[in-house]
């Protein structure tokens, strides 16, 4: 069986009221629900449970460059977190292209545009994983200050050709992480002597720690 399409949410009020109708589903409920099979281990994968909640909530931007809820510019976020609330991962944001970055900016990338306004939905892993309370985030003045210093720092030191020194410990709450699972290098950087070198596509993450502040501080907002 496959469910019908889910109307876009009207306004945020309705988004988070559609949330609340799933807080508590285990992935099992949540997938039957959705007219989706339950059989087989990779319905409980985080991107698979991130497109059952898509589909539950009416998200409309499917592999677009948007925000999920294109009419509302909200993302989506899940984020595994343990029953004492702290959070398991990193957080994918957006994709990151070596192609572009002598012209990347802060205010015009689609890290920026994906992060103006988050609605985060909670994977609580207990004995199953379980859709927790959700909440509405934007950015305050004060991380959204962090986070552009991040991207600058990022962005620069791949400029000059650093792309090679740069790992996961730089950045205090945005990262450039790869992409490739398997590890393998697809994609060409400059090197400091702007040589060509061989590379591992890269995304943008928020680090754990900043989005368990962020979640923690959403949640007693909510």
């Amino acid at each position: 069986m496959v469910a019908s399409r889910v109307e876009p949410p009207r306004d945020e009020a309705e988004l988070l009221a559609r949330c609340r109708a799933l807080e508590g589903l285990d992935v099992d409920e949540l997938a039957r629900r959705c007219g989706r099979s339950v059989a087989g281990p990779t319905v409980r994968t985080k991107g698979k449970v991130g497109e059952l909640l898509e589909h539950a909530l009416g998200a409309t931007a499917g592999t677009s460059n948007e925000p999920d809820f294109v009419e509302l510019g909200v993302e989506l976020k899940t984020i595994p977190v343990r029953p004492d609330g702290r959070v398991r991962e990193s957080t994918y944001v957006s994709a990151f292209s070596l192609a572009d970055v002598d012209v990347m900016e802060w205010a015009t990338s689609s890290a920026r545009r994906k992060l103006a306004r988050v609605l985060w939905v909670p994977i609580v892993h207990d004995d199953a994983r379980r859709v927790g309370r959700a909440a509405l985030w934007s950015p305050s003045p004060e991380e959204a200050l962090v986070l552009a210093a991040d991207f600058d720092e990022l962005i620069g030191r791949i400029a000059i050709g650093g792309i090679e020194g740069l790992d996961a410990r730089v950045g205090e709450a945005l990262q450039l992480r790869p992409k490739a699972p398997d590890g393998q290098k697809r994609a060409i950087a400059l090197g400091p002597e702007g040589e060509r070198i061989p590379s591992v596509p890269l995304g943008f993450y928020l680090r754990a720690r900043f989005t368990e502040r962020l979640l923690r501080a959403a949640l007693d907002r909510a």
